[in-house]
């Protein structure tokens, strides 16, 4: 398995990497985490290492969260990974259904809900879960 986090705050990029390995560890899965300071270098990563889930914080400098979300699920043909949004505000939801998001949740997020929403996501999507 392999997961984008993008985020400007190496503190969010690293909790979020956290969870997801420690749910790796638990299923005893290989899971390699990239990470992204930026929407535009997560988009670039997104597309040349193509990871099976992009977390994209709301607060994301050089294209924000939605941007990246709406990017990679428009474009021809849409990216095949899930995209996961961590917003600030409750009133946001609708921005990232709009975006094509598959998930968000509201900050503060707990990391064990985000990591078992990618697992149940990529086993509705008959793929091994995190």
């Amino acid at each position: 398995m392999r997961a984008l986090m993008i985020s400007a705050d190496p503190n969010v990029r690293e909790w979020m990497a956290l969870a997801l390995r420690s749910v790796a560890r638990r299923t005893g899965q290989t899971f390699e985490v990239l990470e992204a300071r930026d929407g535009l270098a997560g988009m670039s990563m997104a597309w040349r290492h193509r990871p099976d889930v992009v977390v994209a914080d709301e607060i994301t400098s050089r294209a924000g969260a939605f941007a990246v979300a709406r990017d990679l699920k428009a474009a021809d043909p849409p990216f095949p990974g899930l995209v996961i949004i961590l917003l600030e505000r409750p009133e946001d939801q609708w921005l990232a259904r709009w975006s094509g998001a598959d998930a968000w949740f509201v900050k503060p997020v707990n990391p064990f809900e985000l990591a078992d929403a990618v697992g149940a996501s990529l086993e509705a999507r008959g793929e091994e879960a995190v």
